[in-house]
């Protein structure tokens, strides 16, 4: 059974309806038996809550030697921004206080004008903050505008880490192709593991185990 963070973070997604049990189709065009929303953590109280349990994770990571140090957060647009706001709320809470930067979708002409705002990159070692990594471009663009800023990519930090298969032919999850094609760690607060872990001490969701079970079977990541 899941603990700590991971525990805390699955109970909220699941009171806040970001996480949800069905029939999903996604992107990759698989049919999903659940599905993960960020942009339900729509209050002050779930983002905070949601935030505790990012530091927590990323606290962990760090003391486990998983990562290296950092001095800034980056929030990739869009649902990255609040994630990494929040974050950077969190961790001035507990005493420590991050500069924070986010990019735009669009080059703004005016202005200041420009595609960052926040907190200068140069010289920094950056953490990326994200909600899930699908096909990665979101990583990606945003590993390019920060080294376009002079900082340096630390490590990216998700909610959730689907554990699965990039394609049939490609044993690693999205996240693990991240990592060992740009050398930068990966940490999620939890992963498919630890929400078959959450199901199955659940009364309510002990029926989905079963589905979990087997979309792991078919599609779960090398490691998954």
């Amino acid at each position: 059974m899941p603990t700590d963070h991971r525990q805390s973070f699955l109970q909220l997604a699941l009171d806040a309806n970001a996480l949800r049990f069905g029939e999903f189709t996604l992107k990759s065009g698989r049919t999903s038996p659940y599905f993960f929303n960020a942009g339900h953590f729509d209050s002050g109280a779930a983002l905070a809550t949601l935030a505790g349990c990012y530091a927590d994770a990323i606290d962990a990571a760090a003391v486990a030697g998983s990562i290296g140090s950092f001095d800034l957060l980056f929030g990739p647009a869009y649902k990255g921004i609040p994630l990494a706001t929040a974050l950077a709320c969190e961790y001035a809470r507990r005493g420590r206080d991050l500069p924070l930067a986010f990019n735009r979708k669009e080059a703004k002409d005016h202005g200041e004008g420009g595609r960052l705002i926040g907190a200068p990159l140069a010289g920094r070692r950056v953490l990326v903050v994200d909600d899930v990594i699908t096909a990665g471009t979101a990583i990606r663009e945003a590993l390019a505008i920060i080294a376009e800023g002079g900082g340096t990519p630390a490590a990216i930090a998700i909610a959730l880490d689907r554990q699965e298969r990039v394609a049939d032919d490609d044993g690693r999850s999205a996240a693990q192709a991240v990592a060992e094609t740009h050398g930068i760690p990966v940490i999620a607060i939890a992963g498919l593991s630890d929400l078959l872990a959450f199901a199955s001490e659940s009364a309510t969701l002990a029926a989905e185990r079963d589905r979990l079970l087997a979309y792991r079977a078919r599609h779960g990541s090398r490691t998954g």
